[in-house]
């Protein structure tokens, strides 16, 4: 059942850096028409806002204690899209940019630290597992003058490919659009391999955000249809997710609560 298996994953970088991802069971979720409860934490539409109240505690690898971290995340969108895409001819899985572009208010008591800024707010659902549809993918999003660019690519579980490249206009409607070339990406210290779209197949990586066995979060600098962008990018790896080596690993990073 996937509700047994629900968590806030909350990542904070830089100054106050912290971790939180623990999972709950079906009595620890409740799930309404327009509300979310996971444990302490929850999230609601209020009117045209989407409000997370957060109440959890970090994860240290090695380090029993774990620090509290509260606070609340206010997402106003700026431009809605109600379309889904198919990510595999079956139906399987699906993903939807909800707000491709939004404001975001930050404001969390511990650690100490706020801060106002753009967002994005997407969903990925499916009828079964992820990494029995896919083998691996990657995505971007950034700004193209007021549009918002999102490139979605990546193979399958039977070994074909997939790849897209849309751009939301002011009110959010998708627009598919050529493809840019790809542009490869150094591998992450684990060895993942990273992969993005821009002109004349070159990005430059900014920052490495995320790097773990399997996943990585990137921030990039690129050009896309001839403007200048800084991209968010991320690469995952289902084969190496259920590899048994990260199997035994992921309980230490992500633990369970009930």
């Amino acid at each position: 059942m996937p509700v047994d298996h629900s968590c806030l994953n909350i990542a904070l970088y830089g100054k106050g850096a912290r971790w939180v991802m623990t999972e709950r069971g079906v009595g620890d979720t409740v799930q309404e028409r327009d509300s979310l409860q996971i444990g302490p934490s929850a999230m609601r539409w209020d009117k045209d806002r989407l409000i997370i109240d957060i109440e959890e505690r970090d994860i240290r690898l090695g380090i029993p204690w774990r620090r509290r971290v509260k606070g609340q995340i206010i997402l106003t969108p700026e431009m809605l899209n109600d379309r889904s895409f198919k990510l595999d001819p079956q139906g399987h899985h699906h993903w939807q940019a909800i707000a491709p572009r939004a404001a975001v208010e930050v404001k969390m008591q511990q650690p100490d630290i706020a801060w106002n800024g753009s967002a994005y707010l997407d969903s990925n659902h499916g009828s079964e597992p992820i990494e029995n549809g896919f083998q691996s993918w990657h995505w971007s999003r950034a700004h193209v003058a007021k549009q918002v660019a999102v490139i979605y690519e990546g193979k399958r579980r039977d070994g074909s490919h997939f790849a897209s490249a849309l751009r939301f206009d002011s009110s959010g409607a998708p627009a598919e659009v050529e493809l840019p070339m790809v542009a490869p990406m150094p591998y992450t210290y684990w060895g993942m391999e990273r992969q993005t779209r821009a002109d004349r197949g070159h990005a430059s990586v900014i920052k490495t955000w995320e790097d773990s066995p399997f996943y990585a979060r990137t921030a990039l600098s690129a050009r896309l249809w001839g403007e200048p962008v800084v991209a968010i990018q991320e690469s995952i790896s289902l084969d190496r997710l259920i590899n048994p080596v990260v199997q035994f690993m992921l309980p230490y990073k992500m633990p369970r609560e009930t």
